[in-house]
C-alpha cells in the first residue's frame, strides 16, 4: 500500500483460492472416499464455503470471488451463490485468474484450506492496511531448532508465511508476472515491493495432508442426509453392432443405435448419479454433438461422473436398476452385470440391485425394437470424521 490513508469499505475484495486437486490429502484414501478438501462436509456446506461465509461475517468485501478447478465450475455455479473464476494448473495461476476481474484497489488473498478464520489476525491485516507498504502478511515465529544445508541458523530471522495476505491490487497483478512464487508477498518482494509482517495464529494452519484431519474435530458433524436420483435411457438395435449393457458384452448380433456405445444401464445410472447430486444431466456433460463422444465406452463416462461426484464430498448408498427388454434374454447376465457396476461404484455387491422384465410383448420393446433401463440411486456425504 503506497498511501499512508485508512482504506476505507468498498476498496478491499476477497479472493479465495479453492482449485487445487487435493493429491496429497487424498494420497492415502481409498478410490471411494477420494473427496477434495475443500469439499469436506461441515453439516451440509463443502469447506470452502464455510469459509467464504466466515469472512464474510467479518468484513464488508467490495467483491468476493472464489477461484475453483475446472470440473467444479459448473457446479458450483448452478449450486451456489459465490462468483468464481475457473483456477489454473498452480496456485498462483488461480490468483492470476481471479485478479482480472478484481477492480478494487486493495484485495485480500486467502486459501480454503486454511479452514479457520482468525477474527484478530484479518482485523489486524485490515488494521494496518494504511502502512507505506505493498503486501501484509502474518506469519509464525519457528519454535524448534533450525538447520539449513547442514548449518545452524538463527531461527529468530524464520518467519512461516500465513494467508489470508492484504495486497495492493496493481502491484500484485505486476508482481506475479515477473516469475513463479508460492504466496503473494514472495511475489512482491521479489519485484522490491514492501512487505509487512503482522503475528499470525496457530488457527490459520493449513490443511494439506490426510492426517491433518483430527484439526478439524470441533466442527459440526457431517450431515447425514440420504440424496436419491433416478435416471432413464433408451436404445434402439443396430444389427452389426456389439452390444454391451451394464459394461458386460453380450452374445448377440445386434448391438445399440447410439452415438456412444449406447449402454442403456450405465446412462440411466450416470443420469441417477447426476440426479442425486443436482449436477444435470448426461446430455449436458456428454452432447451426442460431441464427437468426442463417438462410440464412446459408457464405463469410462460413468467413472467420470462418479469420480467427479466422490471428489465434491458424495459416496453410493445403493443402486436399483430396471432393465425392460423383450430381446436378449437379460437373465443370463444379470449377475456379471451387478459384479460389474459394483466395481465401477467402488462399493458392495449387495449395494446393487438389478431387475429385468419383458413388457409382454406390448410396443417398441415388445416388438423387440429396443431396451429401456430405469435406474435410482441414494447417495450421502463421505463422513471423514470416520478418518481422525
Amino acid at each position: 500500500m503506497t498511501q499512508k490513508r485508512a482504506i476505507e469499505k468498498g476498496e478491499i475484495s476477497l479472493v479465495i483460492v479453492a482449485a487445487g486437486s487435493s493429491e496429497r490429502f487424498c494420497a492415502h484414501l481409498p478410490p471411494h472416499q477420494r473427496v477434495k478438501k475443500q469439499w469436506l462436509r461441515i453439516g451440509n456446506v463443502p469447506l470452502w464455503k464455510k469459509v467464504a461465509d466466515d469472512f464474510m461475517q467479518l468484513y464488508d468485501f467490495a467483491q468476493t470471488i472464489i477461484a475453483v478447478s475446472p470440473d467444479d465450475y459448473s457446479y458450483i455455479q448452478k449450486a451456489y451463490g459465490y462468483p468464481v473464476v475457473i483456477g489454473g494448473n498452480t496456485r498462483q495461476a488461480s490468483v492470476q485468474n481471479a485478479l482480472q476481474h478484481i477492480h478494487t484497489p486493495f484485495v485480500l488473498i486467502s486459501d480454503a484450506a486454511r479452514w479457520c478464520l482468525d477474527g484478530d489476525v484479518i482485523a489486524n491485516l485490515l488494521n494496518q492496511a494504511n502502512t507505506h507498504t505493498d503486501c501484509i502478511a502474518p506469519y509464525l515465529e519457528v519454535a524448534d531448532t533450525a538447520v539449513y544445508g547442514g548449518t545452524y541458523i538463527d531461527r529468530k530471522a524464520l518467519k512461516l508465511i500465513q494467508t489470508p495476505q492484504l495486497c495492493h491490487t496493481q502491484k500484485l497483478k505486476d508482481a506475479l508476472t515477473k516469475g513463479t512464487f508460492t504466496d503473494e508477498s514472495s511475489a512482491i518482494s521479489h519485484c522490491g515491493g514492501k512487505v509487512s509482517y503482522i503475528t499470525g495464529s496457530p488457527k490459520l494452519a493449513k490443511l494439506t495432508h490426510g492426517d491433518d484431519l483430527h484439526r478439524l474435530k470441533d466442527l459440526p458433524c457431517v450431515s447425514g442426509e440420504i440424496f436419491t436420483g433416478s435416471g432413464f435411457d433408451v436404445h434402439g438395435f443396430e444389427v452389426g453392432k456389439k452390444m454391451v449393457l451394464g459394461g458386460v458384452e453380450m452374445d448377440t448380433d445386434f448391438g445399440f443405435k447410439a452415438h456412444s456405445d449406447g449402454d442403456v444401464a450405465l446412462h440411466a445410472l450416470t443420469d441417477a448419479l447426476l440426479g442425486a447430486i443436482g449436477g444435470g444431466d448426461i446430455g449436458e456433460w456428454f452432447p451426442d454433438t460431441d464427437k468426442t463422444y463417438q462410440n464412446a465406452n459408457s464405463k469410462l463416462l460413468l467413472k467420470k461422473v462418479y469420480d467427479f461426484a466422490i471428489s465434491i464430498g458424495f459416496e453410493i448408498i445403493n443402486a436399483d436398476i430396471t432393465i425392460f427388454a423383450q430381446t436378449p434374454k437379460i437373465a443370463p447376465y444379470k449377475s456379471q452385470i451387478r459384479q460389474s457396476i459394483a466395481s465401477l461404484l467402488h462399493t458392495d455387491l449387495n449395494r446393487i440391485n438389478i431387475k429385468a422384465t419383458t413388457t409382454e410383448h406390448l410396443g417398441f420393446i415388445g416388438r423387440k425394437e429396443g431396451i429401456c433401463t430405469q435406474a435410482n440411486v441414494h447417495l450421502r456425504f463421505i463422513d471423514w470424521r470416520a478418518k481422525i
